[in-house]
């Protein structure tokens, strides 16, 4: 791993800077508390409280700022498959959610596609064609490990 690569990995484990980041960049993901829990090449994970930022009306965790979290836990792979490449765009070209149990704690996002966004991503420079993947995330209720939401979400991968 590239040095740019370990450095872009360390500041999404900064609690600090990433919380700049997103108020800066995704004020909604400030707002609802959203959390990096790990970070790897091959695997994202992020975080979501459940409290009055977050609940909606029937007391679980809004499906926006779900879906908001899980993005998250996809983007940032897709974003360090692009730390030392050509210039390229990445850009959400659909997305699938299914909400399975309420959310009403902590929930955890994690996608482990990594390996085949980095495939995406060498595809695209190598072609100049834009490279469409499909990628998951599964969230999974902290307090009881019951999966409460499946996402899928289908990134476009470009060559600038």
């Amino acid at each position: 791993m590239s040095t740019k690569s370990q450095q872009y990995l360390k500041n999404l484990r900064s609690s600090l800077k990433m919380k700049l980041y997103f108020l800066q960049k995704l004020p909604s993901l400030f707002f609802w508390g959203v959390q990096i829990k790990s970070a790897s090449p091959e695997r994202g994970q992020t975080r979501i409280p459940f409290g009055w930022r977050t609940q909606n009306p029937f007391r679980s965790t809004y499906f926006a700022a779900q879906c908001g979290a899980a993005e998250l836990s996809t983007g940032m792979l897709g974003l360090l498959a692009l730390v030392d490449q050509v210039p390229c765009s990445m850009l959400i070209v659909g997305m699938e959610a299914e909400f399975l149990k309420k959310a009403t704690n902590w929930v955890t996002f994690t996608c482990e596609d990594g390996n085949a966004i980095q495939t995406a991503v060498q595809k695209a420079i190598a072609t100049g064609e834009p490279q469409a993947i499909t990628v998951s995330s599964t969230g999974i209720q902290e307090d009881n490990g019951t999966v409460v939401a499946k996402m899928k979400f289908t990134w476009s991968f470009k060559k600038k």
